[in-house]
């Protein structure tokens, strides 16, 4: 039996104090490996929930944002590194949710898990395309990051990330850090906030699911430039239809 088997994510808490410590040891360190441009950051609230969308080119998505936004955050991630013997402890106290990739329910329970980490008022970090991109353009969103935002009624901020797929491209073990023949840039554009207030009467309603995900991957694409793809992106590089809706698992996943 595999360590992620049986895994209820509402017993995980998200970020802590772990996380607050280690952001003060390695940002520095960062800083000194990487050259990094934020902008848009002031745009975040000092207080409450809001959930942050980065389109997903590099396994550094999510430590790169972790290390920049001036509040604790967390994010999903897959539950197969629930299984090894390194991560299995360290990720959960970093503040990530384990998800199983099965779908259907057992994907669901890291929304409710989410749900809990922001009406304590926290920030939330979710992949809307679900996996990472292999060929660096941007795919389409999955509609878990609009459920949660009209369930707890918060705010969901558009992130472009750009340079952690040149640092450490997919299947690359070890990132590149600035030597001489190096030039190690990333840069971190937090958008407008999209506010689902509007749409508030209409939760249950897949089209408006639908619609908020599609503003969400437009602003998204201003702030990356990147070429977008109206298809599903998965962990094999493959897409699926775009055209399958219903069906969809609401939830991304890092892998």
């Amino acid at each position: 039996m595999k360590a992620n088997d049986g895994i209820k994510p509402a017993e995980f808490r998200g970020a802590g104090a772990l996380q607050r410590r280690v952001r003060r040891v390695a940002r520095p360190v960062m800083k000194s490996l990487w050259r990094f441009d934020l902008e848009g950051f002031d745009r975040l609230p000092t207080t409450g929930p809001a959930i942050l969308c980065p389109n997903h080119v590099s396994f550094l998505d999510s430590a790169f944002l972790m290390m920049a936004v001036p509040r604790e955050i967390s994010f999903v991630g897959k539950a197969e590194y629930m299984d090894s013997w390194k991560t299995r402890t360290f990720f959960p106290a970093m503040g990530m949710i384990p998800i199983d990739r099965a779908g259907g329910d057992k994907s669901a329970a890291a929304l409710d898990a989410a749900e809990v980490v922001l009406r304590r008022g926290e920030l939330f970090g979710i992949f809307p395309e679900g996996t990472r991109s292999r060929d660096g353009m941007l795919y389409k969103g999955r509609t878990g990051a609009a459920r949660l935002a009209l369930k707890v009624g918060c705010p969901i901020f558009p992130v472009g990330i750009v340079g952690t797929r040149e640092i450490q491209p997919p299947d690359a073990v070890v990132p590149k850090v600035n030597f001489p023949r190096f030039n190690m840039r990333c840069s971190i554009r937090i958008g407008e906030p999209i506010d689902v207030a509007r749409y508030a009467d209409r939760d249950a309603d897949h089209m408006v699911l639908r619609e908020i995900t599609d503003e969400l991957m437009f602003e998204i694409r201003e702030l990356t430039g990147q070429q977008y793809r109206n298809t599903y992106a998965t962990k094999g590089g493959n897409v699926v239809s775009g055209q399958v809706e219903n069906g969809e698992s609401p939830v991304a996943v890092s892998p």
